[in-house]
């Protein structure tokens, strides 16, 4: 921990002899991972959810994520998950702002109705996931406030705290490797107590296009439940052309049905 901490204070001596604040240093790297992965247009992927519970059992889900890229707003995501069959059908539409709260619905096929999800609830489990539904989020760099915290070999360390004030988190601690495009490696996210809550690990990133870098396992630790959600992504498809049509309430029904 020593260590580290002296690595964090000879690169912000570095940034500071630059006339660079701590500041200006976390949301110049922000924005450095955002510019690198301008331009993948639309993807859709399939995914597999393996939940674990405290006591290592597991069970599985299966979905598939189409994902729109916006750039005078936030992206568009549609999520569907096609099994088991207590939760086949049932699909969330996130539309990210870059500006004030996040719009998002849920579609439940067992009352063939849309719900909005409300700001207040954000932080809540998605789909009784240790992922919330603010995670399912793009992105933005105007999302946060961002300090530079250390340097380690390729990795960056920049601290975010949310715009938001219903966000679930009080800050982030986010890893970004600035030789692989500013990739991020893994978030640490802390609760409104400022307590570790949980670590999102990334994994087998695979390249794209000679340009986007995508993971092929997220792996989410809650600290204080001792419960664990994997995501494994396959299939990637960047040529599929998606349009505002494929992320609207109609979209979201037909495709939990």
């Amino acid at each position: 921990m020593k260590t580290k901490i002296i690595i964090g204070i000879l690169a912000l001596t570095a940034s500071l002899a630059f006339g660079q604040t701590a500041e200006e240093r976390g949301l110049q790297i922000a924005k450095a991972a955002e510019e690198a992965d301008l331009g993948f247009g639309s993807s859709t992927v399939e995914l597999k959810m393996t939940l674990k519970n405290k006591n290592g059992q597991t069970s599985e889900r299966f979905l598939e994520t189409n994902t729109l890229e916006l750039t005078e707003d936030g992206d568009k995501s549609l999520i569907v998950f096609n099994s088991p069959k207590d939760v086949k059908g049932t699909a969330t539409l996130t539309f990210t702002h870059k500006e004030g709260s996040d719009d998002q619905w849920l579609y439940l096929p067992s009352i063939a109705r849309v719900k909005r999800i409300s700001s207040n609830n954000k932080s809540g489990p998605f789909v009784g996931s240790e992922f919330a539904y603010e995670d399912l989020s793009s992105q933005e760099v105007e999302k946060y406030t961002y300090k530079f915290i250390a340097e380690e070999g390729s990795n960056l360390i920049v601290e975010q705290d949310p715009v938001d004030p219903k966000s679930g988190y009080t800050r982030r601690l986010v890893t970004y490797n600035k030789d692989k495009g500013y990739r991020i490696e893994k978030i640490e996210f802390y609760d409104r107590k400022n307590a570790l809550l949980k670590t999102l690990t990334y994994s087998g990133y695979q390249l794209y296009k000679g340009k986007f870098w995508r993971a092929d396992t997220f792996n989410m630790v809650n600290h204080q439940s001792n419960k664990e959600t994997i995501l494994e992504f396959s299939n990637y498809d960047f040529d599929v052309s998606l349009t505002d049509d494929d992320f609207s309430q109609v979209a979201l029904k037909r495709a939990g049905n």
